[in-house]
C-alpha cells in the first residue's frame, strides 16, 4: 500500500456508520478491523460495540467524523436540489421541443401536481422568511 492507513474506518449506513479501529501492527501484517461503535448522526448517538469502553481519542475521532459527515450530507442535499433545477429545465425543453402528445399525456398531471406542491411550499417558506426579516411573527 502506498501510504499509512487511517486509525479508524467508518462503514457508512443510511443514518450513520459502524466504526472500526484499523490495525496493521500484528504478526501477520494483515489489516484487521475491529468494530468499536455504532454511530447515529440523526440523533447524535454513539454506542460502544459490545462491552467496549471508548477512549477519549476514539470519541474525538468519531465526533470529528460525525461533524464532517453532516457537512458532506448537507452539501449533497444542496447539490441534489441544484441538479433538480437543471432537470426541470431539461424537462421543459423536452416538453416544448421533443415530447409527443402521448408522452405528455403520461406525465402532465404528475408534473403539474408536483410543481404545484413545490411552488406552494416555496411561496409559503419565502413569505415566512420575509415576515421574520421584518420582525413579524405569524401566530
Amino acid at each position: 500500500m502506498a501510504g499509512e492507513l487511517p486509525p479508524y474506518y467508518f462503514r457508512v449506513r443510511e443514518n450513520g456508520a459502524f466504526v472500526f479501529r484499523v490495525d496493521t501492527e500484528n504478526r501477520q501484517r494483515r489489516i484487521e478491523m475491529d468494530q468499536i461503535a455504532v454511530v447515529n448522526i440523526n440523533n447524535g448517538q454513539i454506542k460502544p460495540h459490545g462491552e467496549r469502553t471508548l477512549s477519549d481519542e476514539d470519541l474525538s475521532a468519531i465526533r470529528d467524523w460525525m461533524t464532517e459527515r453532516v457537512r458532506v450530507l448537507a452539501e449533497r442535499d444542496i447539490d441534489d436540489i441544484l441538479r433538480a433545477v437543471d432537470y426541470l429545465n431539461q424537462t421543459t425543453h423536452w416538453a416544448q421541443s421533443r415530447a409527443t402528445d402521448e408522452q405528455l399525456e403520461l406525465v402532465t398531471d404528475s408534473l403539474l401536481l408536483a410543481m404545484h406542491d413545490l411552488r406552494t411550499v416555496l411561496v409559503r417558506k419565502k413569505a415566512d422568511r420575509m415576515l421574520a426579516a421584518r420582525g413579524i411573527t405569524e401566530d
